[in-house]
């Protein structure tokens, strides 16, 4: 079937005939994967002391380790889309691959006789093995799901986040120099457990699939289907990543996730500091990170049906808002010692720091169409390569040279001014409405 467009859709063929079981399993799966890949992101900063005290590792190892992991996790996720979308890599070797780098990450972790090694196993081979798994897990979600993909990849999207949650109250409250080495083995062997048995179910529909009980040319009875149709129209057509490439409105996207990507990065890794700097208990600490971790989740998952309802351009502009202001509540709660004030800030943070990642990983399908998904969003997506340094590696900089104030201020601002330039991004191809401002009274007069 072919629209007005030329945008074909593949339509007969029922998700238990490819399957062999309901579609519903292909965000189940997904997202127990990427609950298994979560902790490394943002439950680590917790087990700082505890690692540099065990491997005399100088603190700013830390942040750097978790730039150097967010660096690979972001620089695979292109490639890896390449090589799935060409055939040469399918969704189950990719995920078997994301499984073993995860295991040999904390592995690295447990017994590095050295931080090089830690730099190798952790940042490396996890971060590439996150990488795999996240656009694998993504990325297949919008397949199985192009008519109504927002609220399915937020809450697949969730699972990189509050999946962390056990994790933080773990390294900080339970792991000690005297059981670091079998606490984190056992991280490994879960963590590789949940990706690799979850992933052996994966399976892509074919190029262009559409449900059959859907009819991509006229309007679906069920009313869900027509808002978030009439909201986030599907792609003029399918994108190829060099045509994509070639529309400004890309590049935009990506400089947009860039900015607010590594926002979101800074409060992961400096939340713990700074709390601690202020006075609050560790448990206090621990618990803002564990609520930023459930916020930031469940916000992947609400924010995609409420860009369902209302348009995910319409939600970036709000969420941008929200992220940058955040900050600076986080800075003024803690600069006022006001736990309660904190701990809201903190979850509010956490809620627009997550909220992005599926509304970009949506934006990308509506833009660009879903064949070539993987790698399109891996352009957009590469973006976190610098957002992961500057947010970890370059906040720890700015936080010696600025101090927490002069850090929170300028990501406060940075994300303000992310919501001024989501006003500008639009679907390519898609002409828009021009409005009458005034009628012509002498063409209708000619017209009677």
């Amino acid at each position: 079937m072919t629209d007005p467009n030329g945008r074909m859709y593949r339509i007969g063929e029922t998700d238990r005939d490819i399957l062999g079981r309901p579609r519903w399993t292909m965000v189940l799966f997904p997202w127990i994967a990427m609950m298994g890949i979560s902790s490394a992101e943002y439950a680590f900063t917790s087990a700082e002391d505890t690692l540099s005290e065990a491997h005399l590792w100088n603190s700013g190892h830390i942040f750097w380790l978790m730039g150097v992991w967010i660096f690979f996790q972001a620089a695979v996720a292109f490639p890896a889309g390449q090589l799935r979308e060409s055939g040469r890599l399918p969704a189950r070797h990719a995920m078997m691959l994301g499984a073993l780098g995860t295991f040999l990450g904390y592995l690295s972790l447990a017994f590095a006789p050295n931080v090089i090694v830690a730099y190798l196993g952790f940042g490396v081979c996890s971060g590439i093995g996150a990488g795999l798994v996240y656009a694998t897990s993504v990325n297949m979600v919008g397949k199985w799901y192009p008519e109504r993909k927002g609220g399915k990849t937020g809450l697949v999207n969730g699972g990189f986040a509050y999946g962390s949650v056990p994790f933080i109250f773990l390294f900080n409250s339970y792991m000690d120099l005297s059981n670091f080495q079998g606490v984190l083995v056992l991280v490994a062997v879960v963590c590789c457990l949940a990706v690799g048995i979850s992933g052996w179910f994966f399976k892509d529909p074919p190029k262009n699939w559409w449900p059959a009980g859907v009819d991509p040319l006229k309007a679906s009875d069920d009313p869900r289907i027509q808002r978030a149709l009439k909201k986030n129209p599907p792609a003029v057509r399918q994108y190829t990543p060099r045509e994509a490439a070639r529309t400004p409105v890309l590049w935009m996207m990506w400089f947009c996730l860039l900015c607010t990507a590594g926002i979101n990065i800074f409060g992961i890794a400096f939340q713990v500091p700074f709390g601690n700097e202020m006075g609050f208990a560790g448990g206090i600490v621990a618990t803002a990170m564990s609520l930023k971790a459930i916020v930031n989740g469940t916000g992947r998952g609400v924010i995609g049906w409420i860009s369902d309802r209302y348009g995910r351009r319409n939600t970036l502009i709000i969420v941008c808002i929200v992220l940058g202001s955040a900050q600076f509540g986080v800075l003024i709660s803690g600069s006022m010692h006001n736990m309660p004030f904190f701990l809201l800030c903190s979850m509010i943070s956490g809620f627009g720091g997550g909220a992005i990642f599926p509304l970009f990983a949506t934006m990308t399908a509506d833009y660009f169409g879903e064949n070539n998904n993987a790698s399109n969003y891996g352009i957009v997506y590469s973006s976190k390569l610098v957002s992961g340094l500057l947010g970890s590696g370059m906040g720890a900089v700015v936080v010696g040279a600025w101090g927490y104030q002069g850090a929170f201020v300028l990501a406060g601002s940075i994300g303000l001014a992310s919501a001024v330039l989501a006003l500008f991004l639009r679907q390519p191809g898609r002409s828009q409405p021009r409005p009458i401002t005034e009628p012509n009274a002498q063409s209708v007069a000619e017209a009677v």
